[in-house]
């Protein structure tokens, strides 16, 4: 998909199908969306949204410097990032699903010590989430080169940046609305918003079990 070298800059119609490709990618349910919806019923939507941003920049800047193809090309730092991938999804589902999300309309008194109440605290769970998805490396790695243009007068290195940034701002859009989506349905029913913080807790169990799965038993 590499454009002709008249292109001076990244090509526009790189830019769209990447956009594209990136969105289909986005709108699957992931561990993201379960952050997102969990985070939402606690009324840390932007925080969540921020966490995730700054996740999958980290991995952009990662990705563009070639850092990205190395780690994806070396078993080792592969399977380790995997591992702590797997292991922090278990960890926080399970957290989830222990000490569930209450909306801000909740009784404060019903609210675990345990549970993540400062915006901080989910901005960096948010990037924990995305930026140790081993599954998101491997896309970056695998995707971003195909939509560069060798003969571009930006260097690949920079055209790589620019498409993670595509990626990025479209999580942001996104996540946006799936956390807004759930603090607003699920605000007034916290009995409901627990059963949801909990299915959301079971699905990231479930996603890092698979990563673990994935990487041991192939």
């Amino acid at each position: 998909m590499n454009a002709p070298g008249s292109e001076k800059f990244v090509p526009l119609s790189a830019v769209l199908g990447f956009w594209a490709l990136a969105a289909l990618l986005i709108i699957v349910p992931g561990p993201d969306w379960a952050f997102a919806i969990g985070a939402g019923v606690r009324g840390h939507v932007v925080p969540a949204a921020t966490g995730i941003v700054l996740g999958y920049l980290t991995m952009t800047i990662v990705v563009a410097a070639g850092v990205g193809a190395l780690v994806a090309s070396s078993p080792i730092a592969l399977t380790a990032l995997t591992v702590i991938g797997g292991v922090y999804l278990i960890w926080l589902g399970t957290t989830a699903i222990a000490h569930p999300a209450q909306p801000p309309a909740a009784d404060i008194s019903e609210v675990s010590e345990h549970a993540p109440r400062t915006p901080a605290t989910t901005v960096a769970q948010g990037i924990g989430v995305s930026g140790l998805n081993p599954k998101g490396l491997l896309i970056f790695v695998a995707m971003l080169p195909q939509f560069t243009a060798p003969e571009a007068a930006w260097p690949v290195a920079v055209q790589m940046g620019a498409l993670g940034l595509v990626f990025t701002f479209t999580c942001a859009a996104v996540y946006l609305i799936v956390g807004a989506c759930a603090q607003r349905v699920l605000r007034s029913r916290p009995a409901t918003a627990r059963i949801v913080s909990r299915v959301s807790g079971t699905c990231m169990i479930a996603l890092g079990g698979a990563l673990l799965a994935e990487n041991f038993l192939t």
